[in-house]
């Protein structure tokens, strides 16, 4: 794909959505922080829906570290693989405190030493808290840089290394969600929604879906195949060929007038 593309698919998708947000909801930098790692594996919706009791209750690395693991666990036991969350979370709230004053650092390396938190996390916190041109690849903006040939590549590493090779710079803040939400609502996994994508006729995936509205093409019958001939039929064609094709006795010779046979006969 080529830069002038890619420049009118992010285009398009500003013209639609000028200032897209996460789904997640929050209200500091701290919830974006605990809400971003419980999601690991888990939607955006489930996630809302649990911390929708929890923040109310606790949302401050004291507070949520005074409920400790298991009053945490009763808030999010509804999100996959809560148990783990519960305990990566209890312990970031501790290092916050410790090394960092009870504030979400604004560093990758910082991010990445607290406990549940690897690239994609510290991806998003830096690009939605701190405005950072950062990438976060999750399973949609991967799916989608690779169908649409945005930036393909083999790995979520690979990927988001191409998108911030490719992106033009002016997409790169929104365009973590612009590619999130297109992928979530629009080029879903098992069945892109090609009829009604506004970037179809810029994306380079050979598969599209076709639009049940459409037209169809008229089809075009198949050639009959020649009849089977019989046996007795083929004989008799291959006997009338082999009549055709054996060469033919020269006729006899008329006899000329002007030769002594044909003179006799004439005197008679």
């Amino acid at each position: 794909m080529n830069t002038a593309k890619r420049t009118e698919i992010f285009r398009r998708w500003r013209e639609a959505n000028p200032h897209p947000e996460s789904e997640l909801e929050y209200g500091s930098h701290f919830e974006l922080l605990v809400s971003v790692i419980l999601s690991a594996q888990a939607t955006d919706k489930g996630v809302n829906a649990a911390t929708a009791k929890l923040y109310p209750v606790a949302n401050t690395p004291e507070t949520i570290l005074a409920l400790g693991e298991e009053g945490l666990a009763k808030y999010i036991q509804t999100i996959g693989l809560w148990r783990a969350k519960a305990k990566n979370v209890i312990a970031t709230c501790r290092l916050l405190i410790e090394k960092h004053g009870g504030r979400v650092p604004n560093t990758r390396e910082e991010l990445q030493a607290l406990p549940g938190v690897g690239r994609k996390t510290a991806n998003v916190v830096l690009n939605v808290a701190f405005g950072e041109h950062t990438i976060a690849v999750d399973t949609h903006n991967f799916r989608v840089a690779n169908r649409t040939g945005i930036a393909p590549g083999k790995t979520v590493e690979a990927v988001e290394r191409a998108l911030m090779k490719f992106v033009p710079k002016e997409f790169l803040l929104h365009a973590h969600h612009w590619l999130i939400l297109h992928g979530r609502y629009v080029c879903k996994a098992p069945k892109p929604d090609c009829p009604n994508c506004n970037i179809s006729d810029l994306c380079e995936y050979k598969h599209k879906t076709p639009d049940p509205l459409a037209e169809p093409k008229p089809k075009i019958p198949p050639k009959e195949a020649p009849a089977k001939m019989t046996i007795a039929k083929k004989a008799v064609v291959t006997k009338t060929a082999a009549k055709s094709t054996a060469p033919k006795k020269p006729a006899p010779k008329k006899a000329s007038a002007k030769t002594p046979a044909a003179k006799r006969a004439k005197a008679r």
